[in-house]
């Protein structure tokens, strides 16, 4: 069996980052804070400012009853503006595919630093872990770059009465959830190219070698000396001759 440990070393560190890319992918899609709206109207809310994520929008204030006011926003609302309703699938087929992914990678790195019988699908576990890592890096990256550009050019969202929320902002920046994501997104590709350029190359052996193996050392040679050979007559020698006389005596 093929020792291939050594050949696997970046793919390994490749499945550490990917696991804490993926955690911060789930993090990044349930912060609150992917945009950050700043208001003039204090009466309601208190602080002025307001967090809008995927799935909420809150604000802390002393006006109504709880300190901290969410109101959930859901795919199916009028209101809710194209970039987040893709933020919302993307998201979570991004969270699946890199679970699905870290599964594949740590499957294939079981294979590559212990003892199996079967190697024969190995690429393809390696194929196939990085190619769910680039579509979880790519599958959050297109929403979050596109709510940063809505944020850059300032877009407003008509929020119903209910949110307490302007339909416009005063000003609007990005949120720590939006960097933390990108940053997650471009990590997570980076481990996906990572797996996809690992290189596996079978070398099977040789006819002799596969019909005679030494279980400690792998496959080894039996040499055979010629019955004409020197050493034969020398083993004859150190083994002494028949003696004429006890083969006379035993016929009488």
């Amino acid at each position: 069996m093929m020792y291939l440990a050594h050949t696997a070393h970046w793919q390994f560190l490749g499945l550490v980052g990917g696991v804490v890319a993926w955690i911060l992918t789930m993090v990044t899609a349930g912060l609150n804070d992917w945009r950050l709206w700043y208001v003039s109207d204090t009466s309601v809310i208190t602080s002025g400012l307001a967090w809008v994520g995927i799935w909420r929008a809150c604000f802390y204030s002393h006006t109504l009853d709880q300190m901290e006011f969410c109101h959930t926003i859901s795919i199916g609302d009028g209101f809710v503006p194209v970039e987040i309703s893709v933020a919302q699938v993307l998201m979570v087929v991004a969270m699946i595919c890199g679970l699905a992914g870290s599964i594949s990678a740590a499957l294939a790195m079981r294979m590559a630093y212990f003892s199996v019988e079967s190697r024969d699908h190995i690429r393809e576990l390696f194929l196939a872990a990085g190619s769910l890592y680039v579509l979880t890096g790519l599958s959050s990256l297109v929403p979050l770059l596109w709510n940063m550009s809505s944020v850059l050019s300032n877009s407003s969202i008509d929020f119903p009465a209910d949110f307490f929320l302007p339909a416009a902002p005063t000003s609007q920046q990005i949120g720590a959830a939006i960097g933390v994501g990108i940053f997650a997104s471009v990590m997570i590709i980076i481990v996906g190219l990572l797996f996809l350029c690992y290189r596996y190359t079978r070398r099977p052996l040789s006819t002799e070698a596969q019909h005679v193996r030494d279980p400690l050392h792998g496959p080894w040679t039996v040499t055979t000396l010629s019955s004409s050979g020197s050493p034969n007559r020398a083993n004859e020698d150190h083994q002494g001759r028949d003696n004429p006389g006890f083969h006379t005596g035993e016929a009488l």
